[in-house]
Formats: structure tokens, C-alpha cells, sequence
């Protein structure tokens, strides 16, 4: 009876633990930026829907995407595995965009009316602590190319 017991526990509290990470989620705003000379990509993530764009100038309207439940349980668990307060301390691994090897990236969260950003740090390398965030991010912008 007591291992049944501490069997629904856990199963209670893992989901509860997943429902909070995806509340979180839908009050948290997630910028990722990459820029050089001639490339600029820009996607905004808010609650489940994804606005990307690729004029720096705002001439061209941003294009806005759903994001996928799928897709979203991926962003949310990415998500939850990151200490915001360590973001602003991340090292960037490589510097290709010293020289114009890589576009220049940046990582901005908005999450409980407090800001995190990233120091720069080169497209397609990002620091280990966020890569899967930012890779999904990055992913969800090439499917609308």
C-alpha cells in the first residue's frame, strides 16, 4: 500500500512540476536575435506563437507563427532546465563573429517582470546552458524561411 501511495506522489508531482514549467512558459517572453552586415533574424516567442523577422528595418511585416503543441513541449522543457540567474554569466564558446565568421546572437528572456540577457555570442553556437533552447528557437525560424 505504501509503495502504491508514493507511486502516485511522484506521478502526481512530476506533473505538477510540468504544469508549472508550461504556466511559466505563457507569461514569459523569449527573444533571440542574429545579426551581421547582411543577415538579420529575429523571433519573439509569446505564449505558444512565434513572430519572426528577417528586415531589421521594419519595413517588411514580421511573419507570426503557432507554434506546435509538440514543438512547444520541446521550447517548455528547454525552458525549465534553465537557471535564469546564471544567463547574464554565460561564456560565449567560440568567437567566429570577430571576424565575420558567424552572426552575432543574443539571448533576451522576460520572465516574472524581470529581464535576462546573454553577452553576444556567435550564431549556431550557443553557450551549453541554453543550446537546446536555443536551437529549438532557431529551428522553428528555418521551417518559415
Amino acid at each position: 500500500m505504501k509503495a502504491i501511495t508514493l507511486i502516485l506522489l511522484t506521478v502526481f508531482l512530476g506533473k505538477s512540476c510540468s504544469n508549472e514549467a508550461q504556466n511559466d512558459m505563457e507569461n514569459t517572453t523569449i527573444q533571440y536575435t542574429a545579426t551581421t552586415r547582411g543577415f538579420f533574424e529575429k523571433v519573439v516567442i509569446i505564449n505558444q506563437k512565434a513572430t519572426i523577422s528577417r528586415d531589421r528595418k521594419g519595413v517588411e511585416a514580421p511573419q507570426e507563427i503557432a507554434i506546435s503543441d509538440a514543438d512547444w513541449k520541446e521550447l517548455v522543457s528547454a525552458f525549465g532546465k534553465i537557471n535564469l540567474e546564471e544567463i547574464p554569466n554565460l561564456k560565449d564558446p567560440t568567437q567566429k563573429r570577430f571576424y565575420d565568421g558567424a552572426a552575432i546572437a543574443n539571448l533576451k528572456i522576460r520572465y516574472q517582470n524581470k529581464n535576462y540577457e546573454t553577452v553576444d555570442f556567435d550564431h549556431g553556437f550557443p553557450p551549453a546552458a541554453i543550446e537546446k533552447l536555443v536551437n529549438k528557437i532557431v529551428s522553428l525560424a528555418k521551417e518559415k524561411e
